[in-house]
């Protein structure tokens, strides 16, 4: 109960916007949105999280209830409860015994201390969630906290890198810095440390241009995992979606988030945030009163027949961002992000659900038009993952213009293709051109192809060719968890092996994955420690290893074969960058330039013959050469420097096969990339034989000066 009542004279009627506690140097605006409510109390609590006062929000304004305290500061914990009816099977789960976090929280206190309290309903009582629980979930329930937005951005600019020149690093808060030697031990796996220089050089070095983190919002740690001893590490269990995770910050101040964007802002580099509004922490009709749930539960979740959740996530729950409070919440978030916090644009998980009308999914949907013509939204990075668990959730390439998507099909393709199964090569020379068949519409560019190999779902690249089949043991679920479709293969051993020959096939096959990753048309995605072999000793579905399992070891990056990997990748890097035929932003579509007698793609047989329609349908092709030349006027690359020709030699085969170089008058072809690490920086003349050995990869050119 409250230590003492408020006084009447004390709270002010304050302002329906904006949402959120507001702090306006004088005092405090509180908002909250609930078109279902018929009453909301602010609760106020002391340094120790003991609730000292609760006051009734004295307005009501198109469905917000608000009020103004003027001695209200920065550092104030609050959190709410709401009181209108308990009816689960009309929708409504109003509990005000339930202390509420504030949806739009900048910054939250303390974590969930699981306990039968934070149930809305009696856990074990034979109605189940019909039963009502009368118990006070505030001593177990974290804590809002008014924040000072008060921050000196000096010159910070983001880079606004163009699309087609963007290479993201998927990475991990934690797992990035966890281990690193140059971090001091009080900022490991915080924001803090990913300010450090050697971390920053490191990831210029690869050529990256746009840092891709893993969800920060505030997320639950889901109680069957403590359970076990783990805990929930990606975060995709969000509850605060303004706030940052607590446990990435070294600080108090959600102001050191803000200084890891403004250094890797002037390290050039971009940052792009993986969030999670397809659902909440508060999973289904039997999961606990947190938030959105007891704050209007009606208008946050999808339901069917009313009391139960409408589950196309996967995860229990649903937002219905048909519902305006709820694409509002998403919508202020974003742009919250944006122009508060200076992020450069978001990977958003299971984008499929936010396209999702009552009728199924629409790329004219309410929450993708409100993007597209947002004059904050539209000018950052959108990358959607476009599917989801409900029917028709697989929506690869339909998503509108302005958008881009991770491609599992590249990731697919690539895979089986290296791994040698049949069928596969006129696949592979789509997925390398840039995914016209999924892209080529509506003035969609290549770049909307965000094209990986490797992600934090699924096996690391070493793992891919060192595991025949999962190995998610520690996980606790009998390695039932995770996919089995991994396209994977061990090579003769599976794990770690002594054998010569299986090691050195592997990091053959490592070296084509990652080239083939690089030097296709596209927007690449390098998973973090992919660049020095980083392996999970075949865990598949990590999400629940916060330990050195899923830490990068820099340690071992520091070694020899982890180097020698680790060079490849800034080769490739610098590589891509240089050469605008590898990342020109259009689709190559083998035109024919009579004058020149060029076209701008152009695909060889081994034997320096075109190929013709019967061989792409050769199941047992597993070779070819593909010659991108810069001088074809449908190149798009008509400039001075751009007179180059490339041609990328590929053979999947588990033989040696012999390529014949096409004849270049008075030039020689020069070796850019060897996977076999044979003839790197030689040249070599047109119509010589190049004998490529089993399973590997070579990148030529031949430059000209088109400024003589």
């Amino acid at each position: 109960m409250p230590r003492r009542l408020i006084r009447v004279s004390r709270i002010r009627e304050g302002r329906p916007f904006p949402l959120g506690a507001t702090f306006d140097g004088l005092g405090v605006n509180f908002a909250l949105y609930s078109a279902n409510a018929t009453k909301v109390e602010l609760c106020l609590f002391d340094s120790r999280g003991r609730e000292s006062e609760r006051i009734v929000l004295p307005e009501y304004t198109d469905e917000v209830w608000h009020g103004y305290l003027p001695d209200a500061r920065p550092g104030q914990l609050y959190g709410y409860r709401v009181h209108g009816p308990y009816e689960p099977d009309a929708g409504h789960r109003f509990n005000p015994n339930k202390l509420l976090l504030d949806p739009y929280a900048k910054r939250i206190v303390g974590q969930v201390k699981w306990s039968p309290a934070l149930f809305g309903y009696v856990l074990g009582h034979r109605d189940k969630d019909l039963s009502f629980d009368r118990r006070d979930s505030a001593p177990s329930m974290p804590k809002c906290a008014v924040v000072d937005p008060a921050f000196t951005w000096g010159a910070d600019r983001p880079p606004e890198t163009p699309w087609q020149k963007t290479v993201i690093y998927e990475a991990h808060v934690r797992g990035l810095t966890m281990r690193h030697p140059a971090v001091p031990d009080a900022w490991r796996g915080t924001f803090a440390g990913l300010q450090v220089d050697e971390v920053v050089d490191h990831i210029i070095s690869l050529g990256v241009t746009a840092v891709e983190l893993l969800p920060v919002h505030a997320y639950v740690d889901d109680s069957h995992l403590l359970e076990r001893g783990l805990r929930n590490y990606w975060g995709y269990n969000t509850i605060g979606f303004f706030a940052p995770q607590a446990r990435y910050m070294a600080s108090d101040t959600v102001g050191e988030f803000k200084q890891m964007v403004a250094r890797l802002h002037r390290a050039g580099l971009e940052v792009i945030l993986d969030v999670v509004y397809n659902h909440t922490a508060e999973g289904n009709e039997l999961g606990p009163t947190l938030s959105f749930r007891g704050i209007d539960n009606r208008s946050y979740y999808r339901l069917s027949e009313g009391r139960h959740y409408i589950n196309d996530t996967g995860t229990g729950n649903t937002l219905d961002l048909t519902n305006p409070g709820a694409l509002r919440m998403v919508n202020d978030s974003l742009r919250y992000w944006v122009e508060e916090m200076h992020v450069d644009g978001f990977r958003f998980d299971l984008a499929t659900i936010l396209g999702r009308e009552r009728h199924g999914f629409d790329p004219r949907g309410g929450f993708l038009d409100a993007c597209r013509q947002d004059p904050v939204l539209s000018r950052v990075k959108l990358i959607a993952e476009p599917w989801d668990v409900g029917p028709g959730g697989y929506q690869v390439g339909s998503f509108p213009p302005g958008w881009a998507e991770w491609n599992d099909r590249f990731r697919d393709n690539v895979r089986a293709f290296w791994r040698g199964d049949e069928g596969q090569l006129a696949e592979f020379a789509t997925r390398i051109t840039g995914s016209a068949d999924l892209f080529d519409k509506g003035g969609r560019r290549p770049t909307a192809s965000v094209n990986f190999v490797t992600a934090h779902d699924g096996f690391t690249l070493r793992d891919l060719v060192s595991y025949d089949g999962k190995h998610n043991d520690s996980n606790g679920e009998e390695n039932r968890d995770g996919t089995d479709h991994n396209l994977s293969a061990n090579y003769g051993a599976e794990g770690d092996t002594d054998d010569a020959g299986i090691n050195a096939l592997r990091a053959r096959q490592q070296r084509n994955l990652l080239a083939t990753l690089f030097l296709s048309q596209g927007t690449p995605m390098l998973l973090a420690g992919d660049e020095s072999g980083r392996s999970q000793r075949g865990n598949n579905n990590a999400y629940c290893q916060d330990n050195e399992l899923t830490w990068l070891d820099w340690e071992a990056a520091n070694q020899e074969e982890a180097k020698s990997l680790t060079d490849f990748v800034r080769r490739l890097g610098e590589i891509r960058a240089r050469y605008r035929l590898l990342h020109h932003g259009r689709f190559f579509r083998g035109q024919y330039d009579e004058a020149l007698g060029l076209k701008d793609v152009t695909w060889l047989l081994p034997d320096g013959s075109e190929m013709a329609d019967e061989h792409w349908h050769d199941p047992h092709g597993r070779a070819l050469m593909m010659r991108l030349d810069g001088r074809s006027p449908s190149s798009g690359l008509n400039e001075p420097g751009s007179e180059v020709t490339l041609l990328l030699l590929v053979n999947a085969a588990a033989d040696t096969v012999g390529f014949t170089l096409p004849e270049i008058t008075g030039e020689h072809w020069r070796v850019l990339v060897d996977t076999s690490q044979a003839r790197e920086g030689q040249s070599i003349a047109g119509g010589e034989r190049w004998d490529a050995v089993d399973r590997s990869l070579a990148l030529l050119a031949v430059e000209r000066d088109a400024t003589a």
